[in-house]
């Protein structure tokens, strides 16, 4: 059997999970994406926000993206913990010994611990928009001894954007909710960009509405 043939058995059977255990299915599904990157969160989330349509429609939008998310969040924590548990020479030897098994190497590794050596705790946000790195990101998380909150939320925030993007993009294509990942493969820097402008866009406005909501309690507080 070819690599193009386990591939497509495994998008296969992540399919008929999502569709016929529901929820549950796709936040089994959005874990094992995270420990095991042959099952593409962008096959898996268009399908899911495909799924949002029509009347008796097994998920909604908002549904996809907190569940996908909480999926997510799980699959980072195996990572996270394995950064914790395990110095870096031992996380490389597994890599040597069962990388292979998930597609894994020292390499993956490599840019991992260099993209959040370069763009420290801020590369937990958006390095869950790029394959591989948003599975191997959380490991120099944990050797780094991250604070676990700021973990938390970094990681939340990215892949409920990135759950909400690849969902809304499966709705608003329907039936042809399978070129997404297509249009990844060949645009996927494009898409890094927009999702990061959008999530910085998103903070940068929620700072505005507290600072704004302060600037009101002190005028009230001074009156």
């Amino acid at each position: 059997m070819h690599l193009s043939d386990i591939l497509n058995a495994i998008n296969a059977w992540a399919q008929s999970i999502i569709q016929s255990l529901g929820y549950p299915g796709l936040g089994l599904v959005m874990f094992l994406e995270n420990v095991f990157p042959p099952i593409p969160s962008e096959i898996v989330l268009p399908l899911a926000g495909w799924l949002t349509l029509g009347e008796n429609a097994p998920f909604t939008l908002l549904g996809v993206t907190l569940v996908g998310a909480v999926g997510s969040v799980a699959g980072a924590f195996f990572f996270y913990g394995l950064g914790i548990w395990f110095d870096e020479s031992r996380v490389r030897y597994l890599l040597r010994r069962f990388g292979k098994w998930f597609m894994l190497s020292e390499g993956d590794f490599d840019v991992a611990l260099e993209w959040f050596g370069r763009y420290d705790e801020y590369v937990i946000f958006f390095g869950r928009m790029v394959p591989i790195v948003r599975s191997l990101i959380s490991v120099p998380a944990g050797l780094a001894r991250m604070n676990i909150t700021r973990f938390s939320i970094y990681t939340a925030v990215g892949t409920a954007l990135w759950s909400f993007v690849l969902a809304f993009a499966g709705r608003l294509l329907g039936e042809s909710w399978h070129l997404v990942s297509d249009f990844i493969d060949t645009y996927e820097n494009f898409v890094i960009i927009a999702v990061v402008i959008a999530g910085v866009g998103f903070f940068g406005f929620r700072f505005w509405q507290m600072r704004k909501s302060a600037g009101k309690q002190e005028s009230v507080a001074s009156n």
